[in-house]
């Protein structure tokens, strides 16, 4: 009878946290990123090569002040001085999921490409968006001379006019998450001193965790005003279910 109560009450309490979480620690501070639902497969395949560890050392190798910084190259873990960096990563690419409503505000995390007709991502190389703020007049401008006569949303005129970001990069990139803390970390890393290749002159290096279950969903507990659930109940629920979710 005690087990199958167990049992009851474990099931009633197997909640799934609503997002998956990483923290990316870097030498210029750690932040927290949280992955959109809207784009499963970079989400899923982002979410498996943090489990691996892929980006343990890796730099963030290009960075563009007003811009973004790029990292993600698996090739500069090892990378000597002044070495060109850009072309790693796992041999599949992800497919696009452009969504017009999510777009490239300051915090937000897109998947890196070439100039693949089909818009295809990179598996591995990401950035995170620094961009600026601008006026409606330049976003005017943005309007008529680089998207040919396309409109901002009034959602994209909001974000971009407030928080700032990289507008042109809208519709052409898959934005697959966005950063709930450390904001002021891209704009670290995006100051430092580069070489003419965009590639800081003192390495910039990475490492990330994937939240466990438990504290994804304490988490989004506490951004709701709740308090963390730590007690002996929950932690001995906690052993019938898998780590990760």
């Amino acid at each position: 009878m005690l087990l199958c109560s167990m049992f009851l009450v474990s099931i009633v309490w197997a909640k799934v946290p609503e997002y998956h979480y990483v923290w990316i620690a870097t030498d210029k501070g750690e932040c927290l990123l949280r992955l959109y639902n809207e784009t499963p497969k970079h989400r899923d395949n982002f979410v498996q090569l943090v489990k691996d560890g892929y980006y343990e050392g890796l730099m963030f190798h290009r960075v563009i002040h007003h811009f973004m910084v790029q990292g993600g190259d698996p090739n500069s873990r090892y990378a000597a001085q002044k070495q060109a960096l850009g072309e790693g990563g796992p041999d599949y690419k992800i497919p696009a999921e452009i969504h017009e409503g999510i777009i490239h505000k300051k915090g937000t995390i897109g998947a890196a490409r070439d100039d693949n007709p089909a818009k295809l991502s990179s598996a591995s190389q990401f950035y995170l968006v620094q961009g600026r703020v601008f006026t409606h007049a330049g976003l005017d401008s943005l309007e008529e001379f680089r998207l040919k006569g396309k409109k901002f949303t009034a959602k994209q005129r909001e974000a971009y006019t407030t928080i700032g970001g990289a507008p042109h990069l809208d519709g052409n990139y898959t934005v697959f998450g966005e950063l709930l803390q450390g904001l002021e970390i891209i704009d670290q890393i995006a100051s430092v001193e580069t070489d003419e290749r965009d590639r800081p002159i003192t390495d910039i290096r990475m490492s990330m965790k994937l939240l466990t279950r438990r504290e994804a969903l304490n988490l989004e507990r506490e951004m709701k005003g709740l308090p963390a659930k730590t007690g002996f109940l929950t932690k001995v629920l906690d052993i019938f279910y898998s780590r990760y979710y």
